[in-house]
């Protein structure tokens, strides 16, 4: 079993509440980029900022039960059944409590800990 694996645009960060606004403005007033605080329901993630990235989009994510900042990256495959048995074959399992997501994705980490949401290639 073979499938292959292609980083997504969307990359997120996610951050501690108390440090949330000198993020966003460091962004927008000091990096001078794109920034857009979109709206969001989501258990974990209480605000959120779409930063346009050359060609990705950056997510801030304010969390409020964080201590540290953590980069969360995207996996796009052409088939997300076939790509978690092949990890799972690989000794990959899935972690889906991490934070809420649709069912045709899943999240998975890398030995260091890194976080990759895995999900359809468009």
């Amino acid at each position: 079993m073979n499938t292959k694996f292609e980083a997504g645009i969307n990359i997120a960060i996610k951050i501690p509440k108390s440090k949330y606004e000198k993020t966003v403005a460091f962004y927008r007033d000091i990096l001078k980029l794109v920034v857009e605080e979109k709206p969001i329901d989501n258990p974990t993630v209480s605000r959120t900022h779409e930063v346009k990235f050359g060609h990705n989009v950056l997510w801030l994510d304010c969390v409020d039960n964080y201590t540290h900042s953590e980069t969360w990256l995207q996996l796009t495959v052409p088939d997300v059944a076939v790509a978690t048995q092949y990890l799972q074959l690989n000794g990959v399992d899935t972690c889906d409590e991490i934070e809420e997501l649709p069912e045709d994705m899943h999240w998975i980490t890398d030995p260091a800990g890194t976080v990759f949401n895995v999900q359809q290639k468009p």
